[in-house]
């Protein structure tokens, strides 16, 4: 049966034209030094055709097409104007390769500057000419590219095309699910295994900040979207606890050895002591309300290093004093660590700096209402030449009865917040109580 349509490479069908095979034959020719062969290119263009009827194919593809011409012009003596016909072949494809939008997309990664490239811009958190980041960006390129032929409805992939839909991060669509929030209570309690080896439970708050870091980055690997963690004041709030403990014991320490003048350490008996009451009565010194504790802890103090109970307590006034300040500047230390390390961190393969986002505000605690003022302090100082930090991205919640009026507990953190805000963009305000949260709203944290 006569030959009516073939199969492009693309996949469409097109009405068949067998002057397009004579024509590429007496290129061939030409190429070859034998010109004036138009009626011998339309013979063999006959041939093929021939061949292809008797074959029965209803909608033949070109490239087999193509391979009946090259075995038609060997079968007939033409052998260096098949070479010719074949190299032609070849370089049509190259070319039609080079053209193809893939080619074109990956050229102006390799050449452009991001400045000039918007495919290079897409992710602000992506350096697009960095080599790694470039090469992101080929992988990232490639797979939509894939995703478009092999996976999308072909209806949805045109929407996505032109523009009447978008599909957020395509790239990524069958490689993991995007966002997340990382409750860092949970994953610190007893320590957590990022895949290359297991962290052991934190026991201060520079060790908090750094494996909220930590946690971010290798999420970041395993995930693509935001990391998010949304009860950043409960959580780093379990840092400070344990920092002013171990500034406290440490501080009583050296006030007990100047007030007895001792040389020998007796830190490992301050430590001692305070596990002992800590287990005996769920108390131990605190940022604030420590009178139950010291109440417990002062007889044992002056049986251990005699009856002088007004120097004892002078003792417990100056540990709690140094320890509040040294917590306090403990504190601001690991937040600015944490802005500068979610700023300049990286992960993917060294290509992008972790999305990162932290929630706060809700923490009432004196230990929670440290971080908050000491993460919005840092935050305001800015990195290192005083730029803004864009991460994390920070969002404070806002609540009734919390930090929305005056003289509520932690209404000067959003006074702070507001200030903050107002120089370096960051934190952004949720507020708990409109319709939409409040339904979801189930307490603290």
């Amino acid at each position: 049966m006569p030959i009516t349509s073939i199969k492009k490479r693309d996949g469409r069908i097109v009405p068949f034209d067998v002057g397009k095979i004579t024509k590429a034959i007496k290129k061939a020719f030409d190429a070859t030094y034998r010109p004036d062969n138009d009626d011998t290119a339309a013979s063999l263009a006959e041939k093929v055709i021939s061949i292809l009827e008797v074959e029965g194919a209803e909608v033949p593809e070109v490239e087999h097409i193509q391979d009946i011409v090259e075995k038609v012009l060997m079968d007939n003596g033409f052998i260096t104007t098949a070479k010719a016909y074949i190299l032609y072949r070849d370089q049509r494809s190259r070319r039609r390769q080079m053209n193809s939008r893939l080619m074109q997309t990956f050229n102006e990664i390799t050449y452009a500057d991001a400045r000039d490239s918007d495919v290079k811009r897409e992710n602000a958190n992506i350096n697009g000419d960095t080599p790694m980041g470039v090469m992101f960006k080929y992988g990232s390129e490639g797979a939509k590219q894939f995703y478009h032929m092999f996976v999308l409805n072909p209806d949805h992939s045109k929407a996505h095309t032109e523009g009447d839909i978008h599909i957020h991060d395509l790239d990524f669509l069958t490689l993991t699910t995007t966002c997340t929030q990382i409750d860092i209570l949970k994953l610190f309690k007893g320590g957590f295994c990022t895949g290359h080896g297991t962290l052991r439970e934190p026991n201060d708050i520079a060790s908090y900040a750094a494996l909220a870091c930590i946690a971010i980055q290798s999420n970041q690997n395993d995930q693509h979207g935001g990391q998010s963690i949304f009860n950043f004041d409960y959580g780093m709030a379990e840092g400070v606890k344990k920092t002013f403990v171990r500034l406290y014991r440490q501080n009583l320490t050296k006030a007990i050895m100047l007030w007895k003048e001792l040389k020998d350490d007796i830190e490992d008996d301050i430590k001692d002591m305070i596990a002992d009451i800590r287990e005996r009565t769920g108390l131990q010194p605190t940022l604030e309300n420590n009178e139950a504790y010291l109440s417990e802890e002062l007889p044992i103090l002056l049986s251990k290093f005699g009856d002088d109970e007004e120097g004892a307590k002078k003792a417990q006034r100056l540990a709690l004093h140094y320890a509040a300040k040294e917590t306090n500047r403990a504190t601001y230390q690991a937040m600015e660590a944490l802005i500068h390390n979610l700023n300049t961190m990286h992960s993917r393969a060294g290509a992008q700096t972790p999305f990162s986002s932290i929630n706060y505000g809700m923490d009432t605690s004196p230990e929670g209402r440290m971080v908050l003022k000491n993460v919005l302090l840092a935050t305001e100082a800015g990195l290192g030449n005083g730029e803004i930090p864009i991460y994390p991205i920070q969002i404070f919640r806002v609540k009734d009865g919390v930090n929305l009026n005056p003289g509520e507990t932690n209404y000067d953190l959003f006074q702070l917040a507001c200030r903050c805000s107002a120089k370096r963009l960051f934190p952004n305000f949720a507020f708990q109580d409109a319709p939409f949260n409040l339904r979801y709203y189930k307490g603290t944290p």
